[in-house]
């Protein structure tokens, strides 16, 4: 357990970075069935950036003060936005492009927090009194998002990369894909033992992640002048 002051400060630097990450992700959702013409996560009120819309008393809250208590970075998820494939115009690329919206917008934040740390980091003087913890937030809001985006890329029911895949799917092929869901909490149970004993095998599946976060952080620092 850590103290009281190390506990704040990961809640300090984390916060902003993984609610706008959470929230952003699940506003995406719904701007894009609504362009698809669904309204339904609209009409609940989920297209917005305001995070009491999207919160998950688990996911949004417990989980991540768990992480922040136990020293690590805090990470969870969102409320998912309500959607009814039914009113789309074209089904499945109402589908596909539904789910990678989320993904989608993690990485453009993750790319648009990448840029904003090289500026602060190459333009901005380490004397000002909010540069460290800055470049702390900023460094968590790249690799947050990249790896939001990575793991719901995952082709595995419910994540969004296993609805972008079904929806090349058809009749047979994609009855077996859906009915694969039903195992998906035995695969992620098993996930945890096996990092429980060491292996952490979702870190080599995200590790591609963090490789790209790393790589765009160094190169708009350098792009701006700054030592790489």
């Amino acid at each position: 357990m850590n103290d009281l002051n190390t506990i704040l400060f990961n809640i300090a630097q984390s916060l902003p970075g993984f609610l706008l990450a959470i929230v952003t992700h699940e506003a995406a959702h719904a701007w894009m069935a609504n362009k698809f013409g669904d309204p339904t996560a609209k009409n609940a009120g989920r297209l917005t950036l305001n995070p009491a819309a999207h919160y998950d008393p688990w996911g949004t809250i417990f989980f991540p003060l768990l992480a922040a208590v136990t020293n690590f970075a805090m990470i969870g998820w969102a409320r998912p936005v309500p959607i009814e494939v039914r009113n789309f115009k074209k089904i499945r690329s109402g589908i596909f492009w539904v789910s990678f919206a989320g993904p989608l917008s993690n990485l453009l934040l993750g790319t648009l927090s990448a840029l904003v740390l090289a500026v602060i980091a190459t333009k901005v003087s380490p004397d000002w009194g909010y540069y460290r913890i800055s470049i702390r937030m900023l460094q968590y809001s790249v690799f947050i998002n990249f790896i939001l985006a990575f793991f719901n890329l995952i082709p595995l029911p419910p994540l969004d990369g296993s609805k972008m895949v079904s929806s090349f799917l058809k009749g047979q092929a994609l009855y077996k894909y859906e009915n694969f869901a039903r195992y998906t909490p035995v695969i992620f149970l098993m996930v945890m033992a096996l990092s429980f004993m060491g292996i952490h095998t979702l870190s080599y599946v995200l590790m591609p992640a963090q490789v790209i976060a790393n790589y765009l952080m160094f190169t708009f620092v350098g792009l701006f002048g700054g030592i790489v």
